[in-house]
């Protein structure tokens, strides 16, 4: 799927989620529509990466929300992992990096409930990226432009204390700059964006 399409989904993703922008019941049981719980904290079972993976990824998520309405959540997202062929092979490269890349980088994202529990939401997250090579020797640096729109349900449960994201989404990475050229070789006719199921979970206070 060519990157331009992805960005087309992208948008519709963001329309979808502005046209039930209307005052639909809140998913909060609580009187005149008020947010029962604003802040939640979670993360995601990719972290599960770290056990069944070959070689470590270190992944590390921390997430945080804040609900201004029964409908509308800001999204804060704390990530860290490494990886050691392209993002768009989805594991599935015959060719790895020349060693690894670490990133980390601190997303903001919005997520907006339609009807019941079901959701849209998009996160762009700039990742500082730093350039390993197979000795582990530091390389460089470069930065990354990673953005991901999805669309879910949220499960709750215990008094909607917490809560299961299952979701299903697109990827993509527009900016990815100050890459080695021994690592660029190995990117280049890369996918840019990737198809991506994810499962988020978290406790509401």
């Amino acid at each position: 799927m060519k990157v331009n399409s992805l960005i087309l989904a992208l948008m519709i993703c963001v329309w979808i989620t502005a046209a039930f922008s209307t005052d639909l019941a809140g998913t909060d049981n609580t009187p005149n529509n008020d947010v029962a719980y604003r802040h939640a904290i979670g993360s995601t079972l990719c972290m599960l990466k770290n056990v069944f993976e070959d070689k470590p990824v270190y992944y590390g998520q921390l997430n945080y929300g804040y609900r201004l309405t029964p409908k509308d959540n800001l999204l804060v997202e704390a990530v860290t992992h490494t990886y050691y062929e392209p993002m768009g092979s989805n594991g599935d490269s015959e060719d790895l990096y020349p060693g690894k890349v670490l990133v980390a980088g601190v997303g903001l994202g919005y997520q907006r409930f339609l009807w019941k529990n079901s959701f849209t939401s998009v996160v762009a997250t700039p990742y500082f990226q730093r350039f390993y090579d197979a000795d582990d020797n530091k390389i460089q640096d470069g930065f990354q432009l990673y953005i991901y729109g999805a669309a879910g349900y949220r499960f709750e449960f215990f008094k909607q204390r917490w809560f299961l994201e299952p979701m299903v989404g697109v990827a993509l990475w527009p900016v990815n700059t100050n890459m080695p050229a021994s690592f660029e070789a190995i990117e280049s006719g890369q996918p840019k964006s990737s198809v991506e199921p994810r499962i988020k979970f978290g406790y509401r206070f």
